[in-house]
């Protein structure tokens, strides 16, 4: 979850409610400066480089950063006569960018329209994370979308007893689960494959890619698709649940403490999707 997007509080799908005797309006952006040097990455090549970033929150996006132009490499961008109108924040110029050989076209775009209240963007350029190569804060790659302050994760160790079941199968027991908390998100809970009868899980082709946790592998369980998932090597800072399984309540059995859990809201994730040029192995090595 972000500020933004997903059930963040900006978000439209929002789980939670503003206190407000009146309706807030129905879409609220939100700016604010980074304060972290970003850079990035075309063709081999560093075409921006700014420590003056401002992040772009806008309902049901993810965080979006824009560079003062005096911080985009010079002759980089081309075009710009191709406009389009934003319903916030008025006309858009939209660039192709060039570099190292290559061109990508409508691969940046800057708010050339904008109202009195949003000048915190004049001036500034954005560019399409797909199709640079890659987009850094520093010196270390920053993966899936620009990072956002407002996203956390804490994991906490319980001795409550989790079980999954497949009709009368025991597929889990455990008293030592973890359960992982993420911004907006209901609680998460994973079991140590110890814990787990793995010859009931059948491990399924195709992964899926989380800026935060790593990527994640999943398993079928009977007849029950994508039943379970885990992160075998999930990143560091959320290295307590690496190895572990965690299992999808609407389509196995899964008891906490003998009360079966269910789907909440805020339970679905939107998937993200994989940067340009990004293999398998620079994400475990990360």
């Amino acid at each position: 979850m972000g500020l933004s997007w997903q059930q963040g509080p900006l978000s439209p799908t929002r789980i939670g409610r503003f206190l407000t005797p009146e309706p807030l309006p129905e879409r609220l952006l939100f700016a604010e400066r980074l304060r972290r040097r970003m850079r990035v990455r075309f063709h081999g090549e560093w075409i921006a480089d700014s420590e003056d970033v401002v992040l772009l929150h806008e309902p049901g996006r993810y965080p979006v950063a824009y560079f003062p132009r005096a911080d985009v490499r010079a002759g980089v961008l081309t075009g710009g006569d191709r406009v389009t109108h934003h319903k916030d924040l008025g006309d858009t110029a939209w660039y192709a960018v060039h570099a190292g050989g290559a061109d990508a076209e409508r691969a940046a775009w800057e708010f050339t329209g904008l109202p009195d209240h949003a000048s915190e963007l004049a001036g500034r350029i954005a560019f399409a994370w797909r199709a640079m190569d890659a987009f850094y804060e520093e010196d270390e790659r920053i993966l899936g979308h620009a990072a956002d302050a407002y996203h956390r994760i804490d994991i906490r160790n319980t001795s409550r007893t989790l079980e999954v079941r497949s009709g009368d199968r025991v597929v889990a027991r455990s008293e030592r689960p973890v359960v992982l908390y993420e911004s907006g998100f209901a609680p998460r809970w994973y079991v140590p494959r110890a814990d787990v009868d793995e010859k009931a899980l059948t491990p399924v082709e195709g992964q899926t890619f989380c800026p935060f946790k790593g990527l994640a592998d999943y398993y079928d369980i009977g007849d029950a698709e994508k039943a379970a998932w885990s992160y075998r090597e999930a990143y560091p800072e959320v290295g307590r649940v690496g190895d572990m399984v965690s299992f999808e309540p609407d389509r196995v059995e899964v008891t906490l403490d003998g009360k079966r859990l269910a789907m909440e809201p805020g339970q679905q994730v939107t998937p993200h999707g994989i940067d340009r040029g990004l293999d398998t192995d620079e994400l475990r090595t990360r």
